[in-house]
């Protein structure tokens, strides 16, 4: 089970997380959604195609990526998840600074997606002292050097061993279990063979007891294998979906929601049928 806020999921079936980035230099969709009102038709979009979640961003993590401020990054988000009020599903917020967190969740935010994985003391306690759910994710480095040269003697260990101590720290701050998501940051200080190194074993982070996140939507992993620049990924984004949910993720967050649910659709009817 996963309580994002007022919302409950019993995880019987994956979930989709759209992504909506309102950030000029985001890599895939950067600029697209920059306005507030066209933030807020997209978001509605991806509710309407199938979105169990949207996780609303307001600064680019891609490798390479400069830092913006709190003020910037708070006057991209606060007004959007303002009008997604009532929207139907949990708005996630993609961010790792604390008085970011404590805003949007004053918005009406019921999830946080941290990159940081609440080491800041601050965003810890922002998040223990709230009923949202929150996303710990892994990364080597930050995102401005992250994929320069990253290195590990057993990526899928190492990996695990963060999440798990993560996992105890927001325990041991009062974030309870249920409200826990874990996400082993695909591509966020890794190499394409640590990448999909991770995938193959992704049932192995599912055994850390709560629900995995995937984003591995259109991401440069899969260009290294196909061939393919951002814009051509659909196949390749859903074919890793797909993996990833098979390997025992419960949530996977993409850009192209409605070609993902439909998959997923089709996997949950043989899966279904099987269990």
């Amino acid at each position: 089970m996963l309580l994002c806020g007022s919302f409950q999921f019993e995880l019987s079936r994956p979930l989709v997380m759209g992504i909506v980035n309102v950030t000029p230099d985001s890599f895939s969709d950067g600029g697209l959604y920059g306005s507030r009102d066209a933030a807020i038709v997209h978001a509605h979009q991806l509710v309407n195609e199938g979105a169990d979640i949207i996780d609303i961003g307001g600064e680019s993590t891609r490798p390479g990526a400069e830092p913006v401020s709190v003020q910037q990054e708070l006057d991209r988000v606060v007004p959007i998840i303002e009008g997604l009020r009532g929207v139907g599903v949990p708005i996630s917020i993609d961010t790792f600074k604390p008085e970011v967190m404590r805003a949007a969740i004053g918005a009406g935010a019921q999830m946080v997606n941290d990159i940081n994985a609440l080491q800041d003391e601050a965003a810890m306690r922002v998040v223990a002292q709230s009923n949202v759910a929150v996303c710990l994710m892994h990364k080597q480095g930050d995102p401005k050097s992250m994929q320069a040269q990253p290195r590990y003697q057993n990526v899928l260990a190492e990996v695990s061993a963060f999440l798990r101590e993560r996992i105890a720290a927001a325990e041991a701050a009062g974030i309870d279990m249920d409200r826990i998501v874990i996400d082993p940051g695909f591509g966020f200080g890794k190499s394409v063979a640590h990448n999909f190194s991770v995938l193959a074993n992704l049932s192995e982070l599912a055994e850390l007891g709560v629900p995995v996140l995937a984003g591995l939507s259109r991401k440069s992993m899969l260009g290294a294998v196909t061939g393919q620049e951002v814009g051509q990924r659909l196949p390749a984004s859903v074919a890793a979906a797909l993996i990833a949910v098979q390997r025992g993720a419960h949530i996977v967050r993409v850009h192209d929601v409605r070609a993902t649910v439909d998959a997923l659709k089709i996997w949950y009817a043989v899966n279904g049928e099987m269990t």
